[in-house]
């Protein structure tokens, strides 16, 4: 399909909720194999419609080529094991830089396919801790926000000064 061109921290709307889909047919499915070129391109393993500035709740992970892509669709996590995980995370927003974020180890979300039938999934380690960046950044919150004040500003120096080259 096309790539599209990615937003870039600290744009500001990766700051911003995405907004429920209440259509469904062939546009989601454009922007679905959109966001996999996108994704693809970048590269990452993860991509939602807020990255290219489409205030939709839609993700595409692909954590497996041999599984393939899977399309979630207004996603939310329904159920999170009290039992934690380290991993190490980056965006295709914020190309080159990552840091460790602690997540939960197992969680169980409810989510929509690009036709609108309804799908629960329950996932733990590199799936989980997917699902809870995404589901995090369709709601706003850009995954340095789950870094310490520190952390955050250091990697935040970092990205500024490979930006500039």
């Amino acid at each position: 399909m096309t790539i599209r061109p990615l937003l870039r921290y600290p744009d500001r709307r990766l700051a911003m909720p995405a907004h429920t889909v209440t259509a469904f047919g062939g546009a989601l499915r454009e922007l679905a194999a959109d966001l996999l070129d996108t994704m693809r391109a970048a590269p990452g393993i993860g991509i939602t419609a807020p990255h290219i500035g489409v205030p939709l709740r839609v993700v595409v992970l692909e954590l497996d080529a041999k599984a393939g892509p899977q399309t979630y669709v207004n996603p939310e996590i329904e159920w999170a094991s009290p039992e934690m995980i380290l991993h190490r995370e980056g965006s295709v927003s914020m190309p080159g830089v990552n840091d460790e974020v602690q997540r939960h180890a197992r969680v169980r979300i409810s989510y929509q396919d690009v036709d609108g039938n309804m799908h629960n999934e329950e996932s733990g380690d590199l799936r989980a801790v997917c699902h809870q960046h995404e589901i995090d950044q369709l709601d706003g919150m850009f995954w340095i926000q789950r870094l310490s004040r520190l952390k955050r500003e250091r990697l935040i120096k970092r990205f500024e000064k490979m930006a500039r080259g």
